[in-house]
């Protein structure tokens, strides 16, 4: 069973930036995918960003510019560096990981707990 763990959230002002670590444990070597979702108060959940083991990503189209997924295989590691962050970028953000290796906005099969990033205007 895989688990991942989010760190990184927490609260900054409009136009700065945070940068969202992921870690996964259990399962790993099977891990093709890993990536973010993010869910903010009476929203629906969205998809964020996807990095695959080969490197290829895919990024919802509000954060392309902003936002850069990377990840660090060997470690088992996904970040999300997030710049010229946005009041509409508070949600909590979700790490995804799966067996499939896609950047597809799908329902992955691992989700960690959560971690809350909130941005003042």
């Amino acid at each position: 069973q895989v688990q991942l763990v989010e760190i990184g959230g927490g609260l900054v002002q409009a136009g700065g930036s945070l940068r969202l670590s992921c870690a996964a444990s259990g399962g790993i070597f099977s891990i093709n995918a890993m990536g973010w979702f993010r869910q903010a108060p009476g929203k629906q959940r969205e998809f964020v960003a996807a990095i695959t083991r080969a490197g290829n990503t895919n990024y919802e189209d509000s954060v392309k510019g902003r936002f850069t997924i990377s990840g660090d295989y060997a470690k088992n590691t996904v970040y999300l560096q997030m710049n010229s962050l946005k009041p509409e970028d508070t949600a909590v953000y979700y790490c995804v990981a799966d067996h499939i290796a896609t950047v597809a906005d799908y329902e992955y099969e691992y989700w960690g707990q959560g971690t809350q990033v909130t941005v003042s205007s």
